[in-house]
């Protein structure tokens, strides 16, 4: 208990886990949305690193909002899907910059990427906000998990006297 309670690697893993499954239920319960995006957003939101395991769950939240966010504005330009990609990838890195959160731009621009991508090809309004909604869902999921196993670990480290620090 005491080894596994200040390992990152196995924080990460049961955080993982965690959401891994939540995410599944959701992916199987709900098989009318874009859930799969919802379990792929939990994956990306979890960090490995727990001691800003919060504030990276937090930046990569807002970063995937500004990502679908942009995608679905540049969605309704209708814009040639290259223009609409390359203007996004600038649009969310300077949202990002804005921000202060420009060391998950990455993230933001991926989930840009995605939705611009897959609305040109279904051509409808509906999906860019399903896909929106997913990616947003899995985001808060990531971020509720990170958050309440964070309290859960600090709790636990109080209660067997333990000093925090990494592997």
């Amino acid at each position: 208990m005491r080894y596994s309670l200040h390992s990152d690697f196995i924080i990460y893993l049961i955080r993982i886990l965690i959401g891994f499954s939540i995410g599944y239920f959701l992916y199987i319960s709900f098989p009318e949305y874009s859930a799969i995006w919802t379990l792929i957003s939990i994956v990306l939101v979890i960090s490995p690193d727990d001691t800003e395991a919060t504030k990276i769950a937090f930046d990569r939240t807002k970063s995937n909002f500004i990502g679908s966010a942009t995608g679905i504005l540049f969605y309704f330009t209708n814009l040639p899907q290259m223009w609409s990609m390359l203007l996004g990838v600038i649009t969310s890195v300077a949202i990002c910059r804005l921000f202060n959160i420009l060391s998950v731009a990455r993230t933001a621009m991926v989930a840009m990427i995605i939705v611009v991508v897959h609305e040109h090809q279904l051509k409808s309004y509906i999906a860019a906000l399903d896909r929106f909604a997913c990616v947003t869902i899995g985001c808060v999921v990531g971020l509720l998990v990170t958050l309440s196993t964070s309290y859960m670990i600090k709790i636990l480290r109080e209660k067997y006297s333990m000093e925090t620090f990494g592997e």
